[in-house]
């Protein structure tokens, strides 16, 4: 399979190597830096991946991300989803409305988190 071929303008090798190069930028920042060097001198995915000790899935994940969306590209990771919530959307709308909201019968002017979770505010 004939990978896609990076080429780099003056501007983006000189960016790119000093990042690989940089001591206070991330490590993901510096890796990724390496890879699309590596890559852009027409080595093979499972070649870079071989030299950085890393996946030729993840060498190909920031060659095409490079080529996608250039230097920004390798700045952040992707959004993802996240874990599903525990608690949901509308539990949590109703204890807000209670807090701030409801005043409990028989007490000052305070919920507490007990009587809250046992429900005993209504």
């Amino acid at each position: 399979m004939l990978l896609p071929q990076i080429d780099l303008t003056v501007e983006q090798q000189e960016a790119l190597e000093q990042c690989a190069r940089a001591r206070s930028l991330s490590v993901r920042l510096v890796e990724r830096a390496r890879i699309v060097l590596l890559a852009s001198a027409g080595k093979q995915d499972k070649d870079v991946a071989g030299e950085l000790g890393i996946t030729a899935q993840k060498v190909a994940r920031w060659r095409k991300r490079f080529l996608a969306l250039g230097m920004a590209g390798l700045e952040k990771d992707a959004p993802r989803p996240g874990r599903t919530p525990s608690i949901s959307a509308a539990k949590v709308k109703r204890v807000i409305q209670k807090t701030t909201q409801d005043k409990p019968a028989h007490q000052l002017t305070f919920i507490s988190l007990r009587s809250v979770t046992a429900g005993k505010t209504e």
